[in-house]
């Protein structure tokens, strides 16, 4: 409220003002405190007791002396040379503080109409927009606090608290409430998307620091750049840990021993690149007890594993990990129990969203799913639909086969194909002769995506080819890692021309950077099957990414390069992949680049044309 003084528009005493405030200024040097200030004033007459007022006012703001602030307000409103618009609000900033809340809003409603400097109205609509968020009026606070910045912006004036409180204000609004305010200046706008990203983007750091970046970008000069954390240096600088005794859970015994396998040949393949002085390996199945016994002994600095969720969950529930820093080999759907643990899964979550974002870059508004009547199926269609309505408002179409049986009558239904069949059969009824004629496929699907498998994507894509219009535009087909087999491949490509689909990078030739590491691995296991392969993929860049990992958590944006993709770590601690994009041409593949860029959400779109800053 200290600004406030230096915005006064009614002149302070100016006769003899050199002898005026030599005099107070000797007299203020007699007191410790606003109230021994005060008290001074109160002996003297004139130009001397309105200086020493205002001295006692700034000295009673200082030491947040809000009712001596009161009277000193009602002190001066008797004197005809004060600026009565300014000692208003001061009067209602002392009240607020009071919690005399309705005081406060009748001397601003006061004030109304007579706000002509801008500092005046500044300040009376941010104590305005204070008393309403203090009341938790959200809502009624919002275009107050705007206005305020607005203003504030505008003419340069400085209101200390106000961009805090406000972005502190716009965190109480529901997702529907910042929309409905959406609209009106670009200061307003802009406050309102940076919100908007926060709610959208809040289980992303990666997601919400390139969001804040574009935001940067379209909104130069904003006021809420000063709310906005800035990069801090030694995070930038944190030392990366120092593993001497690493732990590797994996499952060695049981069903799963041979995705152990797998994972220990890429977890070896890795330490002979890495400085760590040693390694355990330890049975994941073994209980939990002979576990944590083993790790009282090691003492590891760090911990890789378990792979199975079910192990996961039950060292968890112990808190047998909790002190230790630990990359698990799978997701985690419960509380994460510890910052210093991570969580790294092949989950193919991952590929439908680096899909959809492509869809969506590329301006497709009625994607056509195929997938298996099984769980997994299913889950990830629900993920695709859930993700696809947030920016978009069209619904996807969605096909699940029970098996390969079943598939001609799946693709023909959402191609609409029978239909057409149906209609040419009534025609030909119609008519004694031969009838000429071809189906027609549905004409608003843009784009078909396959989550099937590798044999069920090679008897999936004939049928497209067959039943879409060969008169149409060719629907472009699109399909995720499970339809490329290396071990298929070899002796039968099939009919896939065109297909584009994600990869990790260890699986296609072009895109293998280690080419030692790949000839080493071929000659060693010649017939590997594709679940080991990426699983020694993701066993490799587990133990490769282990020094970096803490700055991958703490530098959203980072990303480490690896045989599984391009990994990076949101504010959960999972590891999140991208991978490459290749697609069949003639029978052989081809890495490719597709453009894919961040969508924006329904609710943002409408502000998406808004002019930057200058």
């Amino acid at each position: 409220m200290s600004g406030l003084s230096a915005c006064s528009t009614t002149e302070k005493p100016t006769k003899n003002s050199d002898n005026v405030s030599n005099r107070a200024n000797a007299l203020q040097n007699q007191a410790t405190s606003a109230q021994s200030i005060y008290q001074l004033a109160q002996n003297r007459q004139g130009a001397d007791k309105i200086q020493l007022l205002y001295s006692a006012r700034d000295a009673a703001i200082s030491e947040q002396n809000w009712p001596l602030l009161e009277q000193i307000g009602s002190d001066l409103e008797l004197t005809a040379s004060v600026d009565q618009i300014q000692n208003r609000l001061y009067i209602a900033f002392a009240q607020k503080q009071q919690n005399k809340n309705d005081k406060a809003l009748v001397i601003l409603q006061s004030l109304d109409g007579q706000l002509t400097q801008p500092e005046h109205f500044a300040w009376h609509q941010f104590l305005t927009a204070s008393i309403y968020t203090s009341q938790n009026f959200p809502k009624r606070a919002a275009p107050y606090f705007f206005r305020a910045s607005e203003t504030a912006t505008k003419n340069n004036i400085e209101i200390p608290q106000l961009n805090q409180d406000l972005w502190d204000n716009l965190t109480k609004l529901s997702s529907y409430a910042l929309e409905r305010f959406n609209r009106g200046s670009v200061i307003q706008q802009g406050w309102i998307n940076l919100a908007l990203y926060h709610q959208v983007y809040a289980s992303s750091t990666v997601e919400l620091d390139q969001a804040i970046n574009n935001w940067r970008r379209r909104y130069v000069g904003h006021p809420a750049f000063t709310i906005l954390p800035e990069q801090d240096e030694s995070l930038a600088q944190l030392a990366p840990i120092n593993i001497e005794r690493l732990v590797v859970l994996f499952p060695q015994s049981g069903p799963n021993e041979r995705l152990g396998d797998a994972l220990k040949a890429g977890a070896l393949a890795a330490l002979d690149t890495q400085n760590i002085n040693e390694t355990i390996f330890i049975d994941e199945n073994l209980s939990t007890q002979e576990i944590a016994a083993q790790l009282e002994q090691i003492k590891p600095n760090f911990v890789i594993g378990p792979l199975l969720k079910a192990n996961i969950d039950k060292l968890a529930n112990a808190k047998t990990l909790i002190d230790t820093p630990t990359l698990h080999l799978n997701t985690f759907d419960g509380e994460r129990i510890s910052l210093q643990h991570y969580y790294f899964a092949l989950n193919p979550e991952h590929e439908v969203q680096q899909a959809l974002e492509h869809f969506l870059t590329k301006g497709y508004q009625k994607p056509m799913l195929l997938a298996p009547n099984n769980a997994n199926g299913q889950r990830l269609v629900d993920y695709f639909n859930l993700q696809w309505q947030r920016y978009s408002e069209t619904k996807p179409q969605i096909g699940f086969y029970n098996d390969k049986k079943d598939m001609p009558n799946t693709i023909t239904s959402l191609l609409e194909v029978d239909k057409s069949k149906q209609r040419i059969t009534a025609v030909k009824a119609l008519f004694k002769q031969e009838v000429e004629n071809e189906t027609r496929s549905r004409s608003d699907i843009d784009v078909i995506y396959i989550l099937g498998d590798a044999i069920e994507t090679r008897l999936i894509k004939p049928y497209l080819d067959v039943n879409v219009s060969t008169f149409a535009e060719r629907i472009p087909l699109y399909a995720s890692s499970k339809s490329h087999s290396k071990q298929i491949d070899r002796t039968d490509k099939g009919d896939l021309d065109g297909l584009y689909f994600t990869e990790l990078p260890w699986m296609l030739d072009s895109q293998i950077k280690q080419h030692n590491l790949r000839e080493k691995y071929d000659a060693l296991w010649p017939e590997q099957v594709d679940i080991s392969q990426r699983l020694f993929a993701m066993a490799y860049d587990a133990v490769s990414i282990l020094h970096d990992i803490r700055q991958l958590s703490v530098m959203p944006g980072n990303q480490y390069s690896g045989l599984s993709g391009k990994l990076s770590v949101n504010t959960s601690g999972h590891i999140e992949r991208t991978l490459d994009w290749a697609q069949y041409i003639n029978r052989r593949i081809k890495t490719v680049q597709l453009k894919t860029q961040r969508p924006v959400p329904l609710f943002m779109q409408s502000a998406s044309g808004i002019q930057t800053i200058n």
